[in-house]
């Protein structure tokens, strides 16, 4: 039987108490915690898919990394420093970000189907992001998407 995602975490978060990384069991510990809610929301409890804890990964990547933008701007540098080490904790989770020149290649390329299609100006920004996205999904964050596609449209 494969081990799911979930239960990599676990482990891992074992691991982690075993060998007193407070920063690694500490940052697990919160994202399980966030697995868990998101299992039990709804109407019944039920085992997200690997695709799903992907996605609670990524979403509390986000949240540590806006804290700790948030931390630097108001100058804790200290706190800024725990955000981003807890970020980079999750990143080894996710599935290696594109780089630039990639998406860019993929977005030009949604961009063309996009006109093929008709879409035009502004407009065209919904029928490309809808090709899009699905392509780049978990691989890059949705603001750098969008402003690619903005600038591909812009010309």
């Amino acid at each position: 039987m494969t081990t799911t995602l979930k239960q990599k975490l676990q482990e891992d978060l074992n691991t982690a108490i075993r060998g007193r990384d407070e920063l690694r069991s500490s940052t697990l510990r919160l994202t399980l915690a966030a697995i868990t809610k998101e299992e039990v929301a709804g109407k019944q409890k039920r085992e997200l898919s690997d695709d799903e804890v992907l996605k609670v990964i990524t979403k509390e990547a986000k949240k540590r990394r806006e804290a700790a933008d948030a931390f630097a701007q108001g100058g804790r540098a200290e706190s800024a420093e725990r955000e981003k080490a807890e970020g980079e904790v999750l990143a080894e989770y996710l599935p290696k970000q594109l780089g630039d020149e990639e998406l860019e290649r993929i977005v030009a390329q949604a961009v063309e189907e996009a006109k093929a299609a008709g879409a035009e100006g502004p407009r065209a920004m919904g029928a490309v992001m809808k090709i899009v996205n699905p392509k780049v999904a978990g691989l890059a964050e949705g603001g750098r998407v969008a402003a690619a596609v903005k600038k591909h449209l812009a010309g």
